[in-house]
């Protein structure tokens, strides 16, 4: 699958549910109303609609959510996906996690061919770790993400840049990632649906938090890549990376290979923008694939440039009305 700009699309991001355990205070409003689930695919149609985008040229699948681990049933879902690794279909099979249920669900995303996660974690202060989260226990994350380790599964830790709430966590976040073994990598808050809070007031520039971190760790770049947005920095201290996804000091659109699918069959060929195509008609228009396999095809050719993120005083409405728990990150 090729794009209006030549961009091979070959990394999709499924979220399997808009619901969640964690009310982070970037990411959704505390009141939140979620979806009916009447309107959520099935975990059927859900592996249909996965097999058709690695039949068309995915290599990469990444499960999100909301929390993708809350969906009912999801490791049946996980089990059957894992059947393309071992055809050699599909390259990676992976998700990304609050850590909530990590514990009971770690074995089982290993046995299923589940090599790396990422997983969610913006203070390693438990008090903080509740404000942040609204209703999430820092303890039971922990023991996630290390049963994750303990099953084999290489774990990157996700943090995104708060500010006033883990601007002085940065350094402490680095060394206890790297004593661990894990990568680290930050993210900029992105301007995407209401949630009762001032960006402007949270937005922290990764170029500063990058310059910062540099007095104390011993920073050079590296071509490493996973398939997604990040850029990275070996920390020479630890062994480990560290890396920066910067939709709005430095987007990375001009690299972008990835589209999502929302837990309702809607298709998003930009996370920041509105243009989308409904993929659940053809999805259950016809048990063959040529009507979702059109359609899939016709919205990769729709795919924008880029996204148009900007968070200052003049720009604190959400840049797209839909909050990041239905795209599914």
């Amino acid at each position: 699958m090729i794009d209006p700009f030549g961009r091979s699309i070959s990394y999709l991001r499924v979220s399997v549910t808009d619901r969640c355990d964690f009310r982070c205070v970037y990411c959704m409003a505390e009141d939140m109303t979620f979806l009916p689930k009447s309107e959520l695919l099935t975990l059927e149609e859900l592996e249909r609609l996965c097999g058709a985008f690695i039949r068309l040229g995915v290599r990469k699948l990444r499960l999100t959510g909301g929390e993708p681990l809350v969906r009912r049933n999801i490791m049946s879902l996980v089990n059957n996906l894992g059947q393309h690794l071992k055809t050699g279909a599909l390259d990676e099979l992976t998700l990304t996690t609050n850590g909530s249920q990590l514990a009971k669900h770690a074995e089982g995303l290993a046995a299923a061919g589940v090599r790396r996660i990422n997983v969610s974690l913006d203070t390693l202060d438990a008090d903080k770790f509740c404000g942040v989260t609204r209703w999430g226990k820092l303890d039971q994350v922990l023991d996630g993400v290390f049963a994750a380790k303990a099953a084999g599964l290489e774990v990157k830790i996700n943090t995104v840049a708060l500010q006033g709430i883990n601007d002085d966590e940065f350094d402490r976040l680095v060394g206890w990632c790297g004593e661990h073994g894990f990568d680290l990598t930050f993210i900029e808050v992105m301007p995407m649906g209401e949630i009762g809070e001032l960006r402007a007031d949270q937005y922290v520039p990764l170029n500063e938090v990058r310059a910062r971190l540099a007095r104390n760790w011993t920073l050079t770049d590296t071509h490493y890549r996973t398939g997604g947005p990040a850029r990275y920095w070996n920390v020479a201290e630890t062994g480990k990376r560290l890396g920066f996804i910067t939709p709005l000091t430095h987007n990375f659109c001009e690299s972008c290979n990835r589209v999502r699918v929302t837990c309702t069959g809607t298709l998003y060929m930009c996370l920041g923008q509105s243009d989308s195509a409904d993929l659940r008609r053809p999805l259950r228009a016809s048990e063959a694939d040529a009507q979702l396999d059109d359609a899939i095809l016709e919205a990769i050719g729709r795919k924008p440039k880029g996204h148009d993120f900007i968070i200052d005083r003049e720009h604190n409405d959400p840049a797209v009305a839909r909050h990041m728990s239905v795209t599914g990150g």
